[in-house]
């Protein structure tokens, strides 16, 4: 029997926008009836329109604001217009909204796609660690994309129902690289065919540490003066970033399909001072058979080769540790490629997005029995909401 099936996401660019694409699409293939409400800004919306599922514009900021109200408002609406089987909340401000809205009374799984207490100040941190706290008797499962997500939040107190599904990529899409492939990728993207290249595809913010990443490319300049540094990405950082770059670095904005840089790239790299536990765009340049540096967040030891967290982990915000480790690839090709067939084989064994949309049936078929059971939370019950939104067909009356 097909699922009627609504994601919610904010926001609609970058990584969370590939996984929900993704993830919407195989859902599409299977017969089910997807809708995804997001931003009509960045890529999601038409990429997932491509791909076959419904899309309705939520108009959400990234972060809370005087908004709040009128984005939870508009959750209720599209709620009531989709009436899904499953709601799948992706990120902490459709977490917010989304909860907000439907409060438990249809099965809901929110996905943070990292924690959104490690995004703010230490000033706001107590108040989102509260509402993460509060927020999970609404959601009846939460997904997290590693151990270490999940442990970090158990950590913090968030009492959930946790399942840990890890990213994965369309291999289809991930094409089995070689010499002619990144040659093509380089004389397209204008970028020497010669000069060894770092690509770091990321939004430009604190999180993904490309001011670290800049730190480090300064000491690796020194030691190897050919090598080029590419940033794939926009955001609010740009400005700052570009003001101390140097002419080794190169800025190439968002782009919809990051993979021709991935396939020009000699290393893919990420600076991040927090992540969910798997970023994509590591994944992502696996697949490709590109060898990546990342740093020590939680969870980022899980989707790596075990013979590889020795060249490919480095200390959180630790320059020196990030520029020796990326001289070390980037001045052995041999061995930078050998480490990226290592871990395209990796990739394609244990990160198939097909083995991803296997496991979120299973949260949705739990979602929905625990749902159905009216348990809302860890240990409280929706009965009575349940009730009075099937009497009323209307979150919004429900509510009342």
């Amino acid at each position: 029997m097909s699922l009627a099936i609504l994601h919610i996401a904010q926001p609609g660019e970058a990584g969370v926008a590939r996984v929900v694409a993704d993830l919407a699409a195989e859902q599409c293939a299977r017969g089910d009836r997807v809708v995804v409400a997001c931003p009509g800004t960045g890529t999601l919306a038409r990429t997932a329109e491509r791909r076959g599922a419904r899309v309705l514009r939520w108009d959400a900021a990234r972060s809370p604001g005087p908004a709040l109200p009128r984005e939870v408002a508009a959750v209720r609406r599209i709620v009531d217009l989709v009436r899904p089987d499953v709601v799948h909340l992706h990120s902490a401000k459709a977490g917010l909204a989304g909860r907000l809205a439907i409060r438990g009374r249809l099965p809901t799984v929110y996905q943070p796609h990292a924690w959104s207490f490690d995004a703010v100040s230490a000033v706001l941190r107590a108040a989102a660690v509260g509402w993460e706290r509060a927020g999970a008797r609404w959601a009846h499962q939460v997904v997290c994309v590693s151990e270490g997500e999940r442990s970090h939040g158990a950590a913090a107190g968030v009492p959930a129902r946790y399942t840990v599904v890890r990213n994965g990529v369309d291999l289809g899409w991930c094409t089995a690289p070689d010499a002619s492939s990144r040659a093509a990728a380089r004389d397209l993207l204008g970028v020497s065919s010669t000069a060894p290249l770092a690509v770091c595809v990321a939004r430009l913010c604190r999180q993904k540490g490309q001011d670290v990443l800049l730190d480090a490319w300064a000491e690796i300049e020194d030691r190897m003066p050919q090598a080029r540094l590419v940033l794939v990405g926009g955001g609010p950082d740009r400005p700052v970033l570009a003001a101390r770059a140097s002419r080794a670095v190169g800025f190439a904005g968002a782009v919809a399909d990051p993979r021709d840089w991935y396939l020009a790239a000699d290393l893919v790299v990420l600076a991040s001072r927090w992540e969910a536990g798997l970023a994509l765009a590591p994944l992502e340049a696996m697949a490709c058979a590109r060898p990546v540096v990342v740093t020590d967040v939680p969870g980022a030891r899980e989707f790596l080769p075990p013979r590889h967290v020795p060249f490919a982990v480095v200390p959180l915000e630790a320059p020196g540790a990030l520029a020796a480790a990326v001289v070390r690839l980037l001045s052995d090709p041999a061995a930078g490629r050998a480490l990226g067939e290592q871990a395209r084989a990796h990739v394609r064994r244990h990160h198939d997005v097909r083995q991803v949309v296997e496991r979120m049936y299973t949260v949705y078929e739990d979602a929905c029995r625990v749902w159905s059971a009216g348990v809302k939370g860890p240990d409280s019950t929706t009965v009575r909401a349940r009730e009075a939104w099937a009497r009323s067909g209307s979150l919004g009356e429900a509510d009342q």
